[in-house]
């Protein structure tokens, strides 16, 4: 004898594929699919950064270094207006999607400011921070213009381009100011540290 399925097990087998439909949803099934959901990671990375970029200038104290971070927040601003642009582009809308890289790197950033002494030091940190953003950022866009390119969408190409080089050009800005006097100021400090360790202390007359 065949066995009927009462009405609340069909209703929970029916519930069951549609949350398997619904997360296949988001699975990326191929290269634009994979491509759209990076531009939704870079958008939130973006984001993130207009927020993360007014702390590090804050903790700064080089005029040179508080320089290039405020120039480089106000081409974050304008990258993220193109990223919209991007998805409109590609009629798309504009979404940000959690970047779980990008908020380890600007929490490692907060780490590093909390973890030393306001100057020279911190400065060096705040760079080796922000250096490492640009580098996760050029990456992302290098992949993003190669799967414009393949995806045939010039016009997306030459946008992720513009950001690509202006993120190069950040990098390149924060390694001469760091070149030119941040990391010689603070290696000198730790000779200096290291010489008041071991300069014995003067020994005291006789009476």
């Amino acid at each position: 004898m065949k066995s009927v399925k009462s009405p609340s097990q069909n209703g929970a087998g029916n519930s069951a594929k549609s949350k398997k439909a619904a997360a296949k949803s988001d699975v990326a099934t191929g290269l634009r699919d994979l491509f759209e959901d990076s531009l939704k990671d870079i958008y939130w990375a973006e984001k993130a950064l207009t927020k993360a970029i007014p702390k590090m200038m804050k903790k700064a104290t080089s005029e040179e270094l508080v320089a290039a971070l405020t120039e480089h927040l106000e081409v974050t601003k304008t990258q993220v207006a193109r990223v919209e642009e991007v998805f409109a582009l590609l009629g798309v809308k504009a979404q940000a999607k959690k970047c779980p890289a990008m908020e380890g790197l600007v929490k490692e950033g907060e780490e590093i400011m909390e973890s030393t002494e306001e100057g020279v030091v911190r400065d060096a940190g705040i760079i080796a921070a922000s250096q490492k953003i640009e580098h996760y950022e050029i990456a992302t866009y290098g992949t993003l213009c190669a799967f414009a390119k393949i995806l045939n969408e010039s016009d997306v190409a030459e946008l992720l381009l513009e950001t690509l080089n202006e993120e190069k050009q950040a990098d390149d800005k924060l390694s001469e100011v760091a070149e030119a006097s941040i990391n010689i100021e603070a290696a000198n400090e730790d000779l200096e540290e290291e010489e008041e360790e071991t300069t014995p202390a003067p020994k005291a007359r006789k009476k």
